[in-house]
């Protein structure tokens, strides 16, 4: 055919409402100029010599041919470029397109969307990871580990996903929905779970090369059967809950795995992940001492009398923990609101011992921001208001505010009141202005 005759036509497509943060998309279209007069003329059939994209290196032409249902060589009317067109804009992967033919190129310009986020799978059996990313990318050429809020790609990976447990035997219903994110950002991620049927933990088989495992320990595990299954969650708190328990014996080098293992049990009231567990309790550890950086706030001297540890004690999870978050405690008394304790251990395997070197990060210092009462009567309020030694731009202190809710018999009154409700505190912290928002609540005991 001719291309001596060239008409341009631009139109807006009418598909804003499928996106949320949607700029406006224009098609401009240029073709034959029989076309605008004739409408028999729309069954024309072109073959453009190149289909290019342009503005999104990230996908490579492959990919975006496939999202659009595009081959190259392929013969194609009007209204069958503009069917592709929308075809790749129904993705949601793109706040903006542009496409164009002249007679001899198919270009489209595109503009990526920014709202775009990773994804989190909840409770689904399947392995996170490459392998999963390539399944999921077969089916959804454009998914690169990000999906839209809402749109095409994202429901095309929502079914991918129902897909593959189906070929596993399980009839799932997956949802999705917004995970927020850190900041001022409003989401985080997109997460996929499973609605029905119930995904659970199964049961948890001891890896045959683990030594036997104490009665407080087969507890915990009975304990976690039964649970609701989460793809990283489970596999986390069944080591943490079992690691506490082994290092409140002792055992500091505890060495504890559990991993789904196994296909799925499968029946009509839910579906249960069985796990492997494998455990290398490592030497039980007596104490042999804790010694405080010098510039620590805490002294040695008030340090140990607090302890309860002593040399030659168990080393015991509970203890230790218990003595950082003393320390932790006496930094946020003067306002380091953000210190983070660094005790180092140090193993003497020969003679099965601990002992640790303690730093201390105090981070910026905290001032009194402002106090609010809630749900309490203005009279209370007043008297509240009034008990309160801690005014705004002083160093912060939070066991004044630990301590205000045990005020003693200097004001009977308030004591009384506070014995009889359940007394609450909110801190919030501002990082600009490095000071810290009280808000006391007091609330009927039910």
């Amino acid at each position: 055919m001719s291309h001596s005759t060239v008409f341009a036509s631009r139109f807006t497509l009418p598909l804003l409402s499928l996106r949320k943060q949607a700029r406006p998309i224009i098609v401009s279209l240029a073709l034959g100029l029989f076309l605008a007069a004739s409408s028999p003329a729309q069954t024309l059939k072109f073959q453009p010599k190149t289909i290019q994209f342009k503005g999104a290196p990230e996908y490579s032409d492959q990919e975006l041919l496939a999202a659009a249902g595009l081959k190259k060589g392929t013969v194609l009317t009007a209204d069958e470029m503009k069917g592709h067109f929308q075809q790749l804009m129904d993705t949601a992967v793109f706040d903006n397109i542009v496409y164009k033919f002249d007679g001899v190129d198919l270009i489209y310009t595109l503009t990526v969307s920014e709202a775009l986020y990773p994804v989190r799978f909840e409770n689904l059996p399947l392995t996170p990871g490459k392998d999963l990313d390539a399944k999921l990318h077969d089916r959804s050429p454009l998914y690169h580990g990000k999906v839209p809020t809402e749109g095409g790609l994202l429901d095309s990976v929502r079914r991918t996903l129902e897909d593959m447990l189906a070929a596993q035997g399980i009839k799932a219903t997956i949802s999705t929905t917004q995970v927020g994110g850190a900041g001022a950002s409003k989401v985080g991620a997109i997460s996929f779970s499973i609605t029905s049927p119930p995904v659970l933990v199964g049961e948890i088989h001891l890896d045959p090369t683990s030594p036997p495992l104490d009665p407080k320990a087969n507890d915990i595990l009975t304990h976690q059967v039964g649970s609701p299954y989460n793809t990283e969650g489970s596999s986390n708190q069944i080591t943490t809950y079992l690691g506490n328990s082994y290092h409140d014996q002792g055992y500091l080098e505890a060495a504890i795995s559990a991993t789904p293992q196994g296909a799925p049990a499968i029946a009509p009231d839910a579906v249960r992940i069985p796990f492997l567990l494998s455990v290398a309790p490592g030497p039980m550890y007596k104490f042999a001492g804790i010694q405080l950086a010098p510039e620590v706030l805490v002294t040695q001297a008030d340090f140990d009398h607090q302890s309860h540890l002593h040399t030659g004690d168990i080393a015991d999870g509970q203890h230790l923990t218990t003595n950082w978050q003393y320390v932790n405690r006496q930094y946020h008394n003067k306002g380091y609101m953000k210190a983070a304790v660094h005790p180092v251990p140090t193993f003497d395997r020969d003679k099965g011992t601990v002992s640790f070197a303690v730093t201390v990060d105090p981070g910026p210092q905290y001032t009194m921001g402002t106090l609010r009462i809630d749900n309490v009567s203005d009279d209370l309020r007043t008297q509240m208001m009034a008990a309160w030694k801690m005014p705004a731009g002083v160093v912060f202190n939070e066991g004044a505010v630990l301590n205000f809710y045990a005020i003693g018999d200097a004001n009977p009154g308030l004591k009384r009141i506070f014995a009889a409700v359940n007394c609450k505190f909110n801190l919030a912290l501002n990082d600009d202005t490095h000071t810290v928002d009280v808000v006391l609540k007091l609330e009927k005991r039910p």
